[in-house]
């Protein structure tokens, strides 16, 4: 079943290091799994030169700004890496520091009992021994301590690290661009932003720390078997060639395979999302055995991959049990035929045996160490890739100097040659009230997103007061323009923080009191045990999702833009509380520019003019009573709706 991975790592490692985006199968190219394993793995076999070819295709254009999240190059995190040490060398420093100091106090203590074996051997005193032993009593002591410092001083820098990798991240994702977050599959990101992030957490944390460990065990004992003798040193070189030749061959595909063993995750993350969220959709469709059939074979594609990964393990561990146990052999015979020929000593022997045992435990860690750093390194990569999406936006200087909304020539497309919009243009006056309605999936939202400078336009241009949506700064654009969708979200925190997001320096009680009571959320306010102080969100108090509704209009009303993009912004709530709501909150929106997408045509009769979108164009544009007099489009609508 590895045949079928090497031949894609070998077709594809190249492109994986230049930040491609590892493919997704198509079911075309999958393997029924219905058939017996023989069967399977002879097709597998058969198959694996298209789809090395399929994979090779989709690598081809994944620079392409419309495909899925990056992966960044394995140097950059090496670079990121160190960028974060170079700002904590004191940390860095200490670290060495004690591990230095922990590895030469293990260091003396075999070389004493080297010293103690010859001593005894020429017929040293009793009492000569017990001063050499409280020695090397004191010395384990001082090692124990030491070793206590150095992990200490580890497990500070490690975790300094740590929450400076995390924030690092953090603002990465936030800085995304609106678009490409919602283009990108969702299981990838949410692999990057959770499995990701662990494993780059734990080589933070407990690789780098013992990498330096490690390195300086095995460089202070390859010292101190050349000061002991150069001859019983002489098969540690037959111990590093096998070393040299396993772990380059070990590293040459390690990479490639964890990036793509990351990557199938992310494939069955976003299988089993879609399959979660669309549960009453599968039910409906009796789709439950189709969805079981895809997620079994994405897992079976994990399986091979972590298959992958382990067989390059496994070998690598069958050349380091070599790599440790012949020199010991060859210590062994060559102190036996060196003491006969008077070049070593018994004292000498047993200290150069003692210190290959030391040898072993460092140099087995460091490859740990190395393999964990793939891991870490692969994770790196793909959290570092989310910074490489290109901005959709470059802020300018020019600043609004009106208030006035106007959309020119707007075309988009969510699929190359498929535009959803088709040179569609719209004004709106100051003060105006919009309404935009049309049957579903004829481009009303993606105009919405549009005027609120959530996508740039493939063509044609979104102004307000004569100034490019997509030229200014968001911090600037949100006092301009802001969009409320139906979805909505509680973070964790008081109701106070939850309302207050938009403008947290400067709102006060008596703002966040107002805007509650402009959305009529007063009467359930008033019922919180706490207030305002109230804290929300999972495992707090729970909000209904019209509540939750109500929080969002909250915050849309403390940020205070001047133009107002409402997408079904009241979706959630009864259609009575709805109409009592948007009543409510008319007097407030008085003085703003409302451009309110809906499919409750009642809030359209309220609007000022109603633009009636029909696959992409604007089809009518006009009041209520002139469409209605028009008899067309807006007409049927609204006698469909009234019935």
């Amino acid at each position: 079943m590895t045949d079928l991975l090497d031949q894609r790592l070998a077709g594809s490692a190249e492109t994986w290091r230049e930040g491609a985006v590892p493919p997704r199968v198509p079911d075309s190219l999958r393997v029924d799994r219905s058939l017996p394993a023989s069967e399977r793995l002879a097709r597998w076999k058969q198959r694996h030169h298209e789809r090395a070819e399929h994979a090779r295709t989709v690598f081809a254009d994944s620079r392409s700004p419309e495909r899925g999240l990056p992966v960044a190059r394995s140097r950059k995190a090496f670079v990121f890496v160190g960028e974060l040490l170079r700002t904590r060398r004191r940390a860095l420093a200490a670290m060495i520091g004690f591990n230095v100091l922990a590895a030469a106090a293990a260091l003396v203590v075999p070389r004493m009992i080297g010293d103690l074996v010859d001593e005894a051997t020429a017929g040293a005193s009793l009492a000569q021994t017990d001063t050499v032993l409280l020695v090397i009593l004191a010395v384990v002591l001082a090692n124990a301590l030491f070793t206590f410092a150095a992990k200490r001083a580890g497990a500070v820098l490690g975790y300094d690290l740590l929450a400076a990798a995390r924030e690092h991240v953090v603002e990465t994702v936030l800085r995304l661009p609106l678009g490409k977050v919602e283009a990108a599959s969702s299981g990838d990101l949410i692999t990057r932003i959770t499995s990701d992030v662990n494993k780059m957490s734990i080589t933070v944390r407990w690789s780098l720390p013992y990498l330096v460990t490690s390195v300086t065990m095995v460089v202070l004992t390859v010292v101190a078997l050349l000061l002991n003798s150069w001859l019983l040193t002489l098969p540690l070189l037959l111990s590093a060639l096998m070393l040299t030749l396993a772990v380059r061959a070990y590293l040459k595909s390690a990479i490639s395979g964890y990036i793509t063993e990351s990557a199938t995750y992310s494939t069955i993350n976003a299988t089993m999302t879609e399959t979660v969220e669309g549960a009453r959709t599968v039910e409906a469709l009796g789709l439950a055995e189709l969805r079981q059939r895809r997620l079994d074979d994405d897992i079976e594609e994990s399986a091979q991959a972590e298959r992958y990964t382990m067989s390059l393990r496994n070998l690598l561990f069958i050349w380091l049990d070599f790599a440790f146990q012949v020199p010991l052999v060859l210590v062994v015979l060559l102190g036996t035929w060196g003491f006969d020929a008077g070049l070593v000593t018994v004292g000498q022997v047993t200290t150069a045996a003692i210190y290959l045992q030391q040898l072993v435990g460092p140099l087995d860690r460091l490859i740990q160490v190395l393999d964990h750093l793939q891991v870490g390194v692969a994770a790196t990569t793909r959290l570092l890739g989310v910074a490489e999406v290109p901005d959709d936006r470059t802020p300018g200087e020019a600043r609004p100097a009106a208030s006035d909304l106007v959309g020119r020539d707007l075309r988009f497309a969510y699929r190359a040659d498929h535009d959803v919009l088709h040179g569609v243009d719209v004004a709106l006056r100051p003060g105006e009230r919009l309404a935009i309605v049309g049957p579903s999936g004829s481009g009303k939202s993606t105009l919405g997103r549009l005027l609120a400078g959530i996508n740039r336009p493939r063509t044609g241009v979104v102004s307000v007061g004569d100034v490019d949506v997509m030229d200014l700064p968001l911090p600037v654009l949100r006092t301009e323009v802001c969009l409320v969708t139906q979805e909505h979200h509680v973070f964790v925190g008081s109701l106070r923080d939850n309302v207050v997001l938009a403008r947290e320096g400067d709102a006060t009680d008596a703002d966040v009191t107002a805007a509650l009571d402009a959305v009529d959320a007063s009467d359930w306010v008033a019922k919180l045990p706490e207030g305002l102080d109230t804290l929300l969100g999972h495992g707090r108090t729970e909000l209904t999702p019209a509540q939750a509704q109500q929080v969002a209009l909250a915050r849309l009303v403390v940020a205070d833009p001047h133009t107002l993009v409402l997408d079904e912004a009241t979706s959630l709530i009864d259609p009575r509380t709805a109409r009592h709501l948007e009543g409510s909150m008319a007097a407030l929106l008085g003085d703003r520019t409302v451009v309110a997408i809906a499919h409750r045509l009642h809030t359209a009769h309220d609007a000022d003019r109603i633009a009636v979108v029909i696959d992409g164009r604007i089809a009518e544009l006009g009041s209520h009573d002139d469409l209605l007099a028009a008899d067309g489009e807006y007409a049927h609508l609204w006698r469909t709706w009234r019935s």
